[in-house]
């Protein structure tokens, strides 16, 4: 038994003989098991918060269930004709949980010193942020760039005066929630800040569990969890007193399918592969996976069928998708010159169709969808063969092996990421080293937009305008297979509400809502 869970069952005995001696009182302390803790700690110019609510901070802006923008510490945002200024005026009534007022100067701050951070941010093109007075921030940017504005969205507010090494074990914020204790690797305990400009959660204190799947649905199945995220495999039975709630993402799996011949990059790794680099492969793959069959097989049928990187996005194209097609997916092959061989593999010029197609060996859920993946690409000819390993061994083989990688992200900057040419081979972005003149200058095109509307049709049309774009009409750099399916044990006293579209699944996005959960038992 996990130290955490003993706890756990402390808190339930002292909470049963407490009821025994008072009046039946709606429930105030919640205890979640909804995924790992951040390695980091809790320093959102390191990338807390990106994924779900960040509880100790606040943002500029947020989003409602439907994802439309809210005002949280802004109240006014304007955007200069050059595309190059953001002007932000702030609310005048929020002080971080130290007391001390939050002001211009540390919205300037936090800009400033996250472009300096190193962080999972997009900050590059800040020029600099700067206080005007007390409640307007002015924000410079090197050149326009619509994308900027997600960190409205995701960049917790840090007062410039208490941010220091220290921050990411004891955060100081002007969120809703304070932090009490951080057990690493066992348990985060936070408490409501009394101090909170916004509506108040009824919920006092709310503790974070870091227990494995197993341990997680065996503390909900005895009581001792109000809410559990559970994998496809265990998504079926729910405990007695709980109910199965399933959020719609865009938290998607797909493989990488690297675009250049074999060669090798400046650190001495090796970069693309002798199959995948033929484009009729990439697209005869696209076209020939059932992914339907992915979904029921792999997923249990706690999914959708995945095209894109942002499947049901402004910014997604519907236009672009494929509809299964295994006997045009084979007729390409042959016309390109890929011949079934007597073990049933094709081959052209010596080069078998065959390769490895990699998973992190820790994650059942990417193991399951590469080794069905196998199975579908026999009917082909080409031979896979799924792999697991370290992601230390993926690093070193991502840019020339195909890779089973998740994304989903509620801005396009994602798409941008993973198939920008000069992002290619940096950290995990465009890792098969995609390039295409007209993606790219579609790209240009949507980061100019005057707005974040008016930048989807660019988007739209890199991915495929007809002619050309990364989508699987297109160059096909990747194979996007499923969109998962998050789903949630949630106890039958516990409402939570109306749920947005979830990104990934890194950090806690069902917390994104957390302040309108409420308890219905008394």
């Amino acid at each position: 038994m996990t130290k955490a869970i003993q706890r756990l069952m402390l808190a339930g005995l002292a909470t049963a003989l407490l009821a025994s001696t008072a009046l039946a009182a709606p429930k105030t302390e919640l205890f979640l098991a909804i995924g790992g803790e951040p390695d980091g700690g809790y320093d959102p110019l390191l990338g807390w918060g990106r994924y779900g609510h960040p509880l100790f901070q606040s943002t500029l802006l947020t989003r409602d269930a439907d994802l439309a923008t809210q005002p949280d510490l802004a109240t006014k945002w304007t955007l200069s004709d050059d595309r190059l200024t953001w002007t932000i005026t702030l609310r005048d009534d929020v002080t971080f949980s130290d007391g001390s007022a939050l002001t211009a100067e540390d919205v300037a701050f936090t800009f400033n010193e996250g472009a300096k951070a190193g962080g999972a941010l997009d900050l590059t093109m800040l020029d600099r942020a700067a206080a005007l007075d007390d409640v307007t921030v002015e924000i410079r940017l090197k050149q326009p760039w619509i994308t900027f504005t997600e960190n409205f969205y995701t960049l917790g507010i840090v007062p410039a005066a208490r941010y220091s090494e220290g921050y990411a074990r004891n955060p100081i914020g002007s969120g809703p929630f304070k932090l009490v204790s951080w057990t690493q690797g066992e348990q985060l305990i936070v408490e409501a800040n009394p101090d909170y400009y916004g509506a108040q959660s009824p919920f006092t204190r709310i503790t974070f569990v870091f227990t494995n799947e197993d341990t997680s649905l065996a503390a909900a199945q005895a009581g001792q969890v109000d809410m559990v995220s559970v994998p496809a495999a265990m998504a079926d039975i729910a405990p007695a007193g709980f109910t199965q709630v399933v959020v719609a993402s865009v938290d998607n799996r797909g493989i990488t399918l690297p675009v250049p011949i074999p060669g090798i990059n400046d650190a001495g790794n090796a970069i693309g592969n002798a199959v995948t680099s033929d484009p009729v492969v990439r697209r005869a793959i696209n076209l020939g996976i059932d992914r339907e069959t992915l979904v029921e097989v792999a997923l249990l049928g706690h999914g959708t069928p995945a095209y894109g990187p942002a499947d049901g996005l402004p910014w997604s194209n519907p236009e672009a998708s494929v509809t299964f097609d295994p006997e045009a997916a084979n007729a390409l092959l042959e016309a390109a010159g890929w011949v079934v061989g007597a073990d049933g593999v094709r081959a052209k010029n010596g080069v078998r169709a065959a390769f490895a197609i990699t998973y992190p060996a820790s994650d059942s859920t990417r193991q399951a969808l590469a080794a069905t993946l196998a199975e579908l690409l026999k009917p082909l000819g080409i031979e896979a063969t799924a792999t697991g390993m370290s992601w230390d061994q993926i690093e070193r083989v991502m840019h020339s092996e195909p890779v089973m990688f998740g994304w989903g992200s509620h801005t396009p900057l994602e798409v941008y990421s993973l198939y920008q040419t000069g992002l290619a081979g940096v950290d995990y972005y465009n890792v098969g080293y995609f390039s295409n003149e007209t993606v790219d200058a579609h790209f240009a095109a949507a980061q100019a937009a005057e707005s974040l509307e008016a930048s989807y049709e660019h988007w739209q049309k890199a991915e495929w305008d007809g002619t050309t774009g990364f989508g699987p009409k297109g160059d096909a750099g990747w194979a996007w297979l499923v969109n998962l399916d998050h789903i949630y044990y949630v106890s039958d006293c516990l409402d939570i509400g109306p749920t947005q579209t979830e990104p990934h699944g890194h950090g806690w996005p069902i917390t994104a809502l957390i302040q309108q959960w409420t308890w219905t038992c008394d």
